[in-house]
């Protein structure tokens, strides 16, 4: 019987390990099915990253290390090149590498860190034929970073999200000639900063509203056709352009990496695609606990460090006994607010309420309504989808409360 194991060795998996470490906890097992721990963040080598919780700028290989030299130091048992294959509902785990073959493993309480995936072009529906050139951001990424490979010169990139943005910028440093980045919303779905720092300092033109609907060329891309798209999102025909190019990058979404969470029967979010969880990130499986990207996906990896402490603390209450569970109130929100986590509030304690708006705002009120009664109120001059708002409400405000509600006002 292990105390603790946590699925994934990336930033989430890591900082929860070392915060149940702080908290008592000491069986503790991370199983990566990587060769080394990191995740994502390895390929990562731009800086922007620890500058909320080192304040200092890191690059991602950077911010990494300092999570792996703490996990080393601790002593927390780590499997590398292991895949699980399966978790029970009484938490016993199932996994494989080349060492162990097919093993189990019971567990008393287990941290779900996976991370999440990209949105590959099976998912998006282009018409045209299957050429060599058609890269996910990420994969490029990786293959121009860690492997050294240049995937091509001619670049279109569909898709306005962080990595597309960086490998925008990372292609055009290489050489490469980046001839649009093209966005099926009427605003960026990635970070303010990327856009100044990735597009606008290199003059790579940013199409918003605008879609790729036909791929050309046989053995290898060799332009794609765009188009303006109208408020249905319904490609405008008068407006489709043909842009000659080799190569075409995707950076249309991260879905979070739940095919072992749905089934072990975890409720999972039809808005996030992560689990449902409380304010300690425990689902509705007593000792399973998730947090990172495969709970909701994060623009800040910061942010998914905080997240994964609260995880890992909860654990370790769970694993010691520790039951604050005296209430159940669901957080509730209006369709300007998409969803926040946690959704469910179990313990009487201050909280933070991590959450998305559906669309770029100004001059708004954040509004917290305890039984329909208006709790909070923070005014905030700028709101976007792409940027993950955070709210810290009052232990006080949820004494004999039963629901929660956010809703945000256009002042």
């Amino acid at each position: 019987m292990t105390e603790l194991v946590i699925i994934g060795g990336g930033p989430a998996g890591m900082s929860s390990a070392i915060s149940a470490y702080e908290n008592g906890i000491r069986d503790i097992l991370i199983l990566e099915r990587d060769d080394k721990l990191g995740g994502i963040l390895r390929q990562c080598i731009h800086n922007g990253f620890g500058l909320h919780k080192f304040k200092e700028e890191l690059t991602g290989p950077e911010y990494a290390y300092r999570y792996e030299k703490k996990v080393k130091e601790l002593g927390i048992s780590v499997k590398l090149n292991t895949m699980v294959l399966e978790i029970t509902k009484n938490k016993k785990i199932i996994a494989s590498n080349s060492e162990d073959g097919i093993f189990e493993i019971e567990a008393k309480a287990i941290i779900l860190a996976m991370g999440c995936r990209e949105r590959a072009k099976g998912a998006l529906n282009i018409a045209g034929t299957r050429p060599a050139g058609i890269y996910s951001a990420g994969t490029a990424q990786k293959l121009v970073n860690m492997k050294g490979y240049m995937p091509g010169k001619e670049v279109v990139i569909l898709g306005s999200g962080d990595i597309g943005l960086i490998m925008a910028r990372r292609m055009t440093l290489e050489g490469a000639n980046v001839k649009a980045v093209c966005e099926l919303m009427p605003y960026s779905s990635g970070l303010a900063r990327n856009i100044e720092q990735c597009l606008n300092d290199f003059n790579i033109p940013l199409k918003l509203s605008h879609t790729v609907v036909a791929l050309h060329g046989k053995e290898r891309l060799t332009g794609v056709t765009i188009a303006k798209v109208d408020e249905n999102r319904k490609p405008i025909k008068e407006s489709y352009e043909l842009i000659s190019c080799d190569t075409l990058l995707l950076s249309c979404g991260l879905i979070p990496e739940n095919e072992l969470t749905k089934r072990i029967g975890v409720e999972i979010s039809p808005v996030t695609n992560g689990s449902v969880v409380d304010q300690n990130r425990e689902t509705v499986i007593e000792g399973v606990f998730s947090c990172g990207n495969v709970l909701h996906v994060h623009d800040l990896v910061d942010y998914v460090s905080e997240e994964a402490e609260i995880a890992g603390k909860g654990a370790s209450d769970y694993i010691k006994g520790v039951n604050n569970k005296t209430v159940n109130i669901p957080i509730s929100t209006d369709g300007k607010i998409r969803y926040t986590v946690p959704q469910i509030i179990t313990e009487k304690k201050d909280t933070a309420l991590y959450f998305r708006t559906s669309n770029p705002y100004r001059n708004v009120n954040i509004n917290v309504y305890a039984n329909d009664k208006l709790a909070l109120s923070r005014k905030k001059q700028r709101i976007a989808p792409s940027e993950m708002e955070i709210l810290k409400i009052d232990s006080k405000i949820l004494e004999g409360v039963s629901k929660i509600r956010l809703e945000l006002e256009e002042l």
